[in-house]
């Protein structure tokens, strides 16, 4: 009998492939011919309609929406690309050119002369009075737009503490190192892509519908993918145009997006505006908590962040209400970034908590303390596990909170102002159905198959793990394929979802082939099993599941330029079983600096003017690099939840990111009394009121 392999700090599975170069990404395949390669045109106006597309290169293949193929309609109205002559955004893609090389096709395109008939200036600006605002009929992942308990309005009138202010975040851009990426080829009918992307089942789904077949004629790999971050959670508009010059020419197109195609293509967090009111007794009781979103969405796609969702968990309060409202402008599509609705909904939440502990005038975490609920405040639902208070707790002692002065603006060493913030970090458990199959091979090998996506996070090692636990053996008996739409269908690496819902499916095949063939080590192939989970999670309780967190900050703040710096952070996490403390230190650490690039320097600058971002690439929008983050910690308390799924796990990709923005917002205030309630923090808004 093998020990267990869930819960050892194993190496990643792939990472020789990874640091010696062989492992391949998705325009890195090779073909059986010489490939050619697709480069797209971008608008140069930001609204308006394509009145003409030309070329003086006769030998070049020139697509536009004059000679494109015609496309089944899709709900995702961004991937009907090159099917109207109707500009939504400035950069959404025009036209495009097919040549031998990589060259060849850039330089192409750049001489491709567009007409347009322009439609003048664009409305992007958004303010929370927009002409457009709406309520939408639900946001992001199916949750309800508004929600109001009590009188929250007669509350806040009758409150000794109140706190009503205003707080904005900016446009954030997920900028993985691999870019959004695409290999195509056609044969017989059969269309196959090499996509980088979060979710091959979601791709095959999109391509077979855009394309009208059979879903069993296309197949997606996804083998290796450089990072994602929510960017490629769903099928983008380069697979379509990679699938429909492939057709059009009869080759193997690869297609890479430049650097600032990333700011305008594949979505984007949104910019919020929030509007937060508390209301509290003498004690700091919350008797009162209303929470206003106002976001913006393209005039071709509606997208809305769940950026209120938190605020309907986290803190009791008998009166509350929570809103959101959606502007139509000019704009690219905003999509998914690393924990959306959550990392800019409790920004300003745990920043207006902040503000009343000051105004009530105790100590930040013994506020957050005092509003802890029993049972789950939006469901009345008990939590299945709740180690908020905990995390808190452990985090206070081990950061050393008790040494901190609680008056801001009174630790200086020489030039600086140091200062220390806490915020609270939550993240709903969320699984979807899957499926898994598990084969033992007639000479004893074991191969487990999900078409999930390892996105740089640690799938494959962890789901061997998982694997290897299930079938009583050592995790290096397990061969496991993913990254393949040929394999059992499975949900997209996102949400913070796929360990649970992929780990579900894996282990009930793998426990089905042991009950099929026996013990594993006395057993003889062939035998395969294929599974699926929709009725385990049918039948689950109606608990409410949720991650749950506490972030700390340290910074020091220049007196002479009002600049910011992070000295340490923590963060300390009620994450339900770690299945591999390595990879898991790696995953909420990388969360953390996200927070740390949001609170400090990510903002992509809307171009008034001519629309898209003024600072799209990596030069000018600027991104934490090691020398921003000198001391940075995460680790877990003790959490057994036996009622999330087999494995006891919560996700822990995005809960990282929750909080800790916040954290240094505090900690920003505590050192110079400055409060900044628009991220990012810059030395513009700190030094003139310090």
């Amino acid at each position: 009998m093998s020990t267990a392999s869930v819960g050892s700090p194993i190496q990643r599975t792939e990472s020789i492939e990874k640091v010696t170069g062989r492992a391949r990404y998705a325009v890195e395949q090779q073909s059986d011919s010489a490939p050619a390669y697709c480069w797209y045109v971008p608008a140069s106006v930001a609204k308006g309609r394509v009145v003409d597309v030309t070329s003086n290169d006769d030998a070049l293949t020139l697509l536009w929406h004059g000679n494109a193929e015609k496309l089944s309609e899709i709900e995702d109205t961004e991937l009907a690309v090159l099917q109207s002559d109707r500009i939504a955004y400035r950069g959404q893609i025009v036209a495009a050119v097919v040549a031998d090389s990589l060259e060849e096709a850039r330089e192409a395109a750049s001489r491709v002369r567009v007409t347009y008939a322009d439609g003048g200036k664009p409305d992007n600006g958004l303010t929370s009075d927009h002409s457009t605002l709406f309520a939408p009929e639900s946001v992001n992942a199916g949750f309800p737009t508004d929600v109001t308990i009590g009188d929250p309005e007669a509350a806040l009138a009758s409150a000794v503490h109140t706190v009503d202010h205003w707080y904005s975040t900016s446009p954030m851009h997920n900028s993985p190192m691999e870019p959004h990426a695409t290999t195509a080829v056609w044969s017989e009918g059969v269309l196959t892509v090499w996509d980088s992307t979060q979710a091959p089942s979601g791709v095959q789904g999109d391509l077979a519908t855009v394309f009208d077949l059979d879903p069993k004629n296309v197949r997606v790999v996804a083998e290796n993918v450089g990072g994602g971050f929510g960017a490629k959670g769903s099928t983008r508009p380069n697979a379509v145009l990679a699938a429909m010059a492939a057709r059009a020419t009869g080759r193997t197109i690869k297609l890479a997006l430049p650097r600032q195609a990333l700011f305008d293509l594949v979505g984007y967090r949104t910019p919020t505006i929030n509007h937060v009111q508390l209301g509290a007794d003498e004690q700091g009781i919350l008797t009162a908590l209303a929470h206003d979103t106002f976001q913006q969405t393209s005039q071709i796609f509606e997208f809305c962040e769940q950026t209120a969702e938190p605020s309907r968990h986290i803190y009791a309060s008998p009166n509350r209400r929570t809103t959101h409202r959606l502007a139509v402008l000019d704009v690219p599509t905003p999509r998914w970034m690393r924990a959306p609705g959550e990392a800019p909904g409790m920004f300003a939440v745990e920043t207006a908590i902040d503000e009343l502990s000051y105004a009530v005038g105790i100590d930040p975490i013994e506020l957050r303390v005092r509003n802890e609920p029993d049972v789950d405040p939006a469901s009345g639902n008990a939590f299945s596990s709740r180690s908020v208070v905990e995390c808190l707790r452990e985090g206070a002692e081990k950061f050393g909170w008790a040494e901190r002065d609680p008056r801001p603006g009174h630790r200086r060493e020489g030039r600086k102002l140091i200062g220390s913030g806490v915020a609270t970090a939550s993240y709903p458990v969320l699984i979807s159905p899957s499926s898994a199959s598990a084969k033992i091979a007639a000479d004893g090998s074991i191969t487990v198959s999900v078409a999930a996506s390892d996105i740089g996070t640690g799938a494959r090692t962890v789901l061997r793990q998982i694997a290897a636990d299930a079938l009583a053996v050592s995790a290096d008996r397990v061969e496991l394929k993913l990254g393949d739409s040929a394999l059992p269908t499975a949900p997209g690496a996102g949400g913070s979802s796929g360990t649970s819902s992929w780990g579900w499916a894996v282990t009930k095949a793998c426990r089905a082939l042991v009950d099929k063939v026996g013990s594993i080590d006395d057993a003889t192939g062939p035998a395969e099993v294929t599974v699926e989970t929709s009725e385990e999670l049918e039948n689950q309780k109606d608990l409410a599941r949720m991650a749950f967190g506490a972030q700390f900050a340290e910074v020091e703040v220049d007196i002479d330029t009002g600049e910011v710096r992070v000295r340490r952070m923590l963060g300390v996490f009620g994450i339900g079983r770690v299945m591999n403390p390595r990879l898991a230190r790696s995953q909420l650490i990388g969360g953390m600096t996200f927070g740390l690039g949001m609170a400090l320097m990510e903002a992509g600058n809307t171009d008034r003017e001519f629309g898209g971002f003024s600072n799209h690439d990596l030069a000018e929008y600027h991104v934490p690099v090691c020398a921003d983050t000198p001391d940075i910690e995460a680790v877990w308390v003790e959490e057994i939840d036996d009622e999330l799924s087999p494995m006891g796990g919560k996700g822990i990709g995005e809960i990282g990111a929750v909080g800790s923005s916040a954290a240094i917002g505090n900690a920003v205030y505590h050192a110079t009394g400055v409060r900044v309630r628009g991220l990012p923090i810059t030395l513009d808004k700190v030094l003139p009121h310090m």
